[in-house]
């Protein structure tokens, strides 16, 4: 399935059900593809993650209602799944910068969020390079923790952070960044920062080993200023790369980042000249 027929699926399935107890998912299970992946091509292509964009859609459902005296605050909450009358206010006050109630007033201003629509257009043209590897399997040291899909973006680059600031970087200094999620259906992913294991060195305590299976990867260069050319490369393979290609479907939950030493460069990471790669591992039809 090309990755444009698959957002629009899920768009019409999120609209026919955005009253229901819709997530990312029960989308993904109806449209075919690995929660893993779908949520990782949707959050490339739309620019926000699956559940910000049923969150928006049922706020502005639900501002509608409220404007036109459609029901009381508390059943419209209960409508658009909060459990509560407070959860529904704060969520609503975020949304619209207004209260449900304040929302009931004539002449309140309030916030639309439409429904995404795919539009045709002629793209690509461009050349981007990428290489088939494989790669026997391979075991990384690791610091590791668990991420939900919905704060992955926020919150990974804080771990790096905490990471270095803690001193950890003496032990694992960061050559992989390592998506995993063995099911491609959960909720939650577990996320290594990670370096090539040497067996004749202890493991330091907090620290843990994981090995990558052997795989067919497709790798993909990145050159440029962090994280712009990583970004940049991620979302021209979701929205050219796939669609172009459709001989090759992902064939694990594994998504790896690997990151040049940024000493290498008078700028480190934000050098015109930086070097990183992604690697997905893919099989083919």
């Amino acid at each position: 399935m090309e990755w444009m027929e698959a957002i629009s699926r899920s768009v019409k399935y999120i609209e026919e059900n955005i009253t229901a107890d819709v997530t990312a998912e029960s989308v993904a299970k109806n449209i075919c593809i690995s929660p893993f992946y779908f949520q990782k091509g949707f959050s490339m292509l739309c620019g926000l993650t699956v559940s910000e964009y049923i969150r928006n859609r049922r706020m502005a459902l639900a501002g509608s209602e409220l404007a036109n005296r459609n029901g009381k605050v508390i059943d419209i909450a209960m409508k658009y799944g909060y459990d509560s009358p407070d959860s529904f206010t704060k969520a609503f006050t975020r949304f619209h910068g207004i209260t449900p109630s304040q929302a009931q007033k004539e002449g309140m201003m309030l916030k639309s969020f439409a429904p995404l629509k795919i539009k045709i257009s002629l793209e690509g043209g461009y050349l981007m390079d990428y290489k088939i590897m494989k790669k026997e399997a391979f075991t990384v040291i690791a610091s590791s923790k668990k991420f939900s899909y919905e704060a992955a973006k926020q919150d990974i680059p804080v771990f790096w952070q905490e990471h270095y600031a803690a001193g950890r970087g003496k032990y694992v200094d960061g050559t992989f960044g390592i998506n995993i999620d063995e099911q491609m259906g959960n909720e939650t992913f577990e996320y290594l920062i990670a370096d090539v294991y040497n067996p004749a060195m202890d493991v330091p305590e907090g620290f843990i080993t994981r090995t990558i299976p052997a795989l067919t990867w497709a790798v993909f260069p990145c050159t440029g200023p962090m994280p712009a050319a990583l970004q940049d490369v991620n979302t021209k393979i979701f929205s050219e790369w796939l669609p172009a290609l459709k001989e090759y479907e992902f064939a694990a939950g594994y998504c790896i980042e690997m990151y040049d030493d940024p000493a290498k460069y008078s700028k480190g990471t934000q050098d015109e000249n930086y070097y990183c790669e992604i690697w997905l591992p893919v099989k083919i039809r």
